[in-house]
């Protein structure tokens, strides 16, 4: 399970090191796709294929017919990157979705379970302040719509 929240660096080349903790779990090749919000997803090949026959509509071939469907598959494959983790655990993320986000000299790396988050540090606070402050009211409807 990939948890925690990790600041790293950006080095001159433009990498940034995978916290030691997940680099075993990631594997040696990895997905970087726009997530939603202010950040990144990265997600391991195994996971990718549970993300990508999700959004496909397994059950039927022709979610292609549906539009909603059809634009949020064209914003996360269309821009979806497949990056090498290199030998000491560092990533080189593409540029175009380093500037989506604005990731300069170094950014949060998140563990959310079963992904990564990748979002430039100022942006993080700011939501990791926000949500703090309605953890609560979150929990609770939450808890309601299990129900």
């Amino acid at each position: 399970m990939l948890i925690g929240e990790y600041i790293h660096t950006i080095d001159e080349k433009s990498r940034v090191s995978m916290p030691a903790k997940f680099r075993k779990e990631l594997g040696g090749k990895i997905i970087i796709t726009p997530g939603l919000g202010q950040c990144l997803f990265v997600f391991t090949m195994k996971e990718w294929e549970k993300v990508s026959k999700k959004l496909s509509d397994s059950d039927s071939d022709l979610s292609f017919l549906k539009a909603d469907q059809r634009s949020f598959n064209r914003y996360m494959f269309g821009r979806a990157a497949e990056v090498e983790v290199d030998s000491i655990g560092r990533i080189l993320i593409p540029d175009f979705l380093k500037e989506k986000i604005g990731l300069k000299n170094s950014a949060a790396i998140i563990g959310v379970k079963d992904r990564v988050e990748v979002w430039n540090e100022r942006a993080w606070s700011e939501q990791k302040a926000i949500v703090e402050k309605q953890a609560e009211q979150l929990a609770e409807k939450l808890g309601n719509e299990s129900k």
